[in-house]
């Protein structure tokens, strides 16, 4: 105990001294982050998850105005705001949500006059590096945090990193928050808000970071083409969790290739493609490994007290979320 005790004052020490001195340290940094106002209409399927009024931080990250931020957020976004450090907005539109790694890339439509933050290199983010998490805001805005662990992330709705990461202690405006390392340099995007179970620890409160390598491959198809070109990943609209060594269906997205192939909430996945599965992110890799978006993918579930071999035929992600009809629509897969 007395081991854990200290490792978390460490942390707590080492986090204070360098928030008092954070201002200074990133100071350019913190002008390319701007705050992301986004509205969605009423009917919108995310409206009622996400809710119709969006707000998260992104980073300028060139000089024509490109802002990385964190994609669920642009979903269906029907006016996107830039707010700047001297409060002036400026309208952007949605140019990418990258699904493979969660990322979204908006443009603004005019000058923001700042300057871009560079990017740095995540795979030199180590476990124990000192970084500073910035968000949008005057205050509270610069924290500087400790990187607690770097290991694979699965995220229940059908989406897998391989090496996330997460920082401590958490940070309340996380979504699109810019994780920069002491060269004043992005090293990653914020996510989400996650209980990660660390050795000799427990579970912790982190923030996850979606690592800035992710997007280098396929930055300038993105901004070129609106997406990578990489083939979409086959998907299939099912929402799951680990329970007892088994992965069972927590949700079934309305209208979803898995809806149609009846799939239903309380299933349990047991293979794919005549092949075992072993956990969520097992479920991905050889769901994916069946193909591109379009293909048919063979599941074995157990539906009650009956096992059932069913064919679930796949769809881009992208096709999922076209602009909604005129009829309200509810369903709310993070996506």
């Amino acid at each position: 105990m007395k081991k854990i005790y200290l490792t978390i004052l460490f942390i707590i020490l080492a986090t204070f001294s360098l928030t008092v001195h954070a201002e200074q340290e990133a100071e350019k940094s913190l002008d390319a982050v701007v705050e992301i106002r986004i509205s969605v209409p009423q009917n919108a399927r995310t409206a009622e998850r996400f809710g119709t009024n969006r707000v998260a931080s992104g980073v300028v990250i060139d000089e024509t105005g490109h802002i990385l931020t964190i994609g669920f957020q642009t979903i269906e976004a029907e006016t996107v705001k830039i707010v700047g450090k001297d409060y002036k907005t400026v309208d952007a539109i949605v140019v990418a949500y990258d699904r493979n790694t969660g990322l979204g890339l908006l443009r603004a439509t005019s000058p923001l006059q700042v300057t871009p933050m560079p990017f740095g290199s995540s795979s030199e983010v180590k476990k124990g590096a000192l970084v500073l998490a910035v968000s949008y805001g005057s205050s509270n805005a610069v924290h500087g945090v400790a990187v607690v662990a770097r290991k694979e992330f699965a995220g229940p709705w059908e989406y897998l990193l391989e090496n996330a990461i997460f920082t401590a202690p958490p940070i309340d405006r996380f979504s699109g928050a810019a994780l920069i390392n002491s060269d004043g340099h992005l090293v990653g995007i914020g996510y989400l808000f996650s209980q990660l179970t660390i050795a000799e620890l427990g579970v912790m409160p982190t923030n996850m970071f979606v690592p800035i390598d992710l997007l280098k491959p396929i930055l300038s198809d993105l901004k070129l083409s609106g997406s990578s070109k990489l083939p979409p990943r086959p998907w299939l609209g099912v929402r799951t969790q680990e329970l007892y060594g088994r992965l069972i269906v927590e949700r079934v997205t309305s209208g979803s290739p898995s809806e149609k192939a009846g799939i239903k909430r309380g299933d349990i996945i047991l293979a794919v493609n005549k092949q075992d599965v072993h956990g969520m992110a097992d479920f991905y890799r050889k769901v994916w490994a069946v193909g591109k978006a379009g293909v048919d993918v063979p599941l074995r579930i157990l539906q009650g007290i009956q096992i059932r071999e069913v064919v679930v035929h796949s769809i881009d992600r992208k096709q999922y979320w076209q602009p909604v009809q005129k009829e309200k629509q509810t369903s709310a897969e993070l996506s």
